[in-house]
């Protein structure tokens, strides 16, 4: 069996790994250059879109943003899974947001935003602090503005107005406006669903975020908001008669949670079930989308993932701490660029906790901006 990609990058890489002990064949579509790609090594098999749907038996994809031109074809080849409602859904919040409230999910209370009169309109209908998100292409903390106060509205969307101004003309950017949500702490639920219907889940995995970037996720066993997120999961992959693996991100508010974004893909905060996991989110993923048996989920061990961002290159000495398990992506360094990630894991939380320092003490710490501080934020023993 042949899974196609859709993009080239590391997620696609990931899950062709986990493919190959399956005997399935994973290859990769460039969006960017309309090549084929073995997504391990980058070595060019082909080009066209045509090509690689006709030579596939499944379609998938490793990131939202796709082209219209790319994702039309995909949906009528029929092979596309999870399809192009739900990619639709992760890659403009415009959608995404209909999507909560059609499936009855919890969310922060927003409006859309096309002038400096809407935006006046929100701020009387929703309240101040407002979050202003980027309808498309918004992530890692990009396309994102606070408003905290009315004066601040002209220089606010001054800014949105060029924002939106420079904006790709190949699709209608916009902006939602979102009641800012004063949150406790932030979670994420990875699940798989398969062509049966049937739902797994990963343990709720705690998320800590340096300049809107994630750069720590702690799965927890026994969360005591696991069942109220998968019932949210299930609403939505139901909704959207998904296949394959989806997150969501999820504000804690006291014992409550509103859904904050969902990914229609494998996720970077599901990274740790690599190590923490008898089937990691990128096997599930190729097993769902290929009819399969999905996969043991049970956190088996104390993990946590620590996110490499612009770096090529670690310490040595860093493979010498027990249960460390280091995963470059092959990429070429840029400051800030997801270059590769960190699975710590021990046989019990204090363990867990030991590790995670000895690591702290050999990262450079300019690189690796908060994680010290956030050590002693996250309550791991």
């Amino acid at each position: 069996m042949r899974v196609l990609v859709l993009g080239a990058g590391q997620l696609a890489r990931m899950m062709a790994l986990e493919a190959i002990p399956l005997n399935i064949e994973v290859q990769a579509f460039d969006v960017r250059s309309d090549q084929i790609v073995d997504p391990i090594n980058q070595q060019v098999l082909g080009e066209g879109l045509q090509q690689a749907l006709r030579d596939a038996d499944v379609v998938t994809a490793e990131f939202e943003h796709i082209p219209q031109v790319v994702l039309e074809p995909c949906e009528q080849s029929g092979k596309f899974l999870p399809g192009s409602r739900a990619i639709l859904s992760g890659g403009d919040r415009r959608i995404e947001k209909a999507l909560l409230q059609q499936a009855g999910v919890a969310s922060a209370a927003y409006a859309e935003v096309h002038s400096k009169a809407e935006l006046e309109a929100a701020v009387q209908q929703l309240g101040l602090p407002l979050v202003l998100k980027s309808a498309l292409e918004g992530y890692d903390g990009k396309g994102q503005w606070r408003l905290k106060q009315i004066e601040q509205i002209d220089a606010v969307w001054t800014e949105i107005a060029q924002f939106l101004k420079q904006a790709s003309k190949k699709a209608k950017q916009g902006i939602v406006a979102e009641q800012f949500i004063p949150f406790d702490y932030e979670v994420s639920l990875v699940g798989a669903r398969g062509k049966d219907g049937q739902c797994v889940y990963y343990p709720l995995t705690e998320n800590h975020h340096v300049n809107g970037v994630l750069s720590v996720s702690l799965p927890r066993l026994a969360h005591p908001l696991q069942a109220q997120a998968e019932r949210m999961f299930q609403l939505l992959a139901n909704e959207l008669d998904y296949v394959g693996v989806l997150a969501i991100e999820f504000f804690a508010v006291g014992d409550r949670l509103l859904v904050n974004e969902i990914a229609p893909r494998v996720h970077n905060s599901g990274h740790w079930s690599q190590q923490g996991a008898d089937t990691s989110q990128f096997a599930n993923h190729i097993r769902a989308v290929c009819g399969l048996p999905l996969g043991d989920t049970t956190l088996l061990r104390p993990t946590l993932m620590v996110n490499i961002l612009g770096l090529d290159q670690l310490p040595d000495c860093v493979l010498g701490i027990a249960g460390v398990h280091l995963h470059w992506y092959g990429k070429a360094p840029r400051p800030g660029r997801k270059m590769g990630h960190i699975n710590l894991a021990a046989d019990s939380t204090n363990s867990l906790g030991q590790r995670f320092a000895e690591l702290i003490a050999l990262l450079p710490a300019e690189d690796f901006p908060e994680l010290s501080q956030m050590q002693s934020r996250i309550s791991i023993s």
